[in-house]
């Protein structure tokens, strides 16, 4: 998938996609609402099993829970990684929200595994809010193109952001 400030590009079809409201950078930083350059893999992701059937896919997509959040915090061992936790003492992002934008959300390998702090944490693809509308960095898709975009993924795939 190629992606750019005007759309994305994948398996010969043209999607409108969401960036970052501080547009494309090469130089990410926490908190920049920037989308990062570069050439990313899909790891896995999450999804709302009580929303939504598990959707078509052959990435591995887990249930999110009650508890799930992910660290932004550049201080936190377990920054821009999944934790299970109640009150949480570092800054988090909620897996779990009202809004149905993560009624399925997919882990970029942006920073990540080794994520070096104030690199950039939470960097997902999932649903937009509304058309074209930014996100804090992230690629945000149309229900149907990213229910899509899921079902035609495979091992070999990739997302290149220029």
């Amino acid at each position: 998938m190629v992606v750019t400030r005007w759309g994305a590009r994948f398996m010969g079809r043209r999607l409108p996609v969401s960036i970052g409201r501080g547009g494309m950078t090469d130089n990410k930083r926490e908190g920049d609402m920037a989308t990062p350059r570069g050439v990313w893999r899909i790891v896995g992701g999450f999804y709302r099993a009580d929303r939504i059937a598990h959707p078509e896919t052959n990435l591995t997509l887990h249930p999110i829970g009650l508890r799930d959040i992910w660290s932004d915090d550049p201080i936190d061992p377990a920054y821009n990684h999944g934790v299970t936790a109640h009150d949480y003492p570092f800054s988090h992002e909620r897996l779990r929200m009202t809004a149905r934008l993560y009624d399925v959300v997919l882990i970029s390998d942006w920073n990540w595994p080794n994520a070096q702090p104030g690199k950039g944490s939470a960097i997902f693809i999932h649903q937009w809010r509304k058309p074209r509308h930014p996100t804090a960095g992230c690629l945000a898709f149309a229900p149907d193109d990213l229910r899509w975009v899921l079902s035609h993924w495979t091992a070999h795939s990739r997302i290149i952001v220029r």
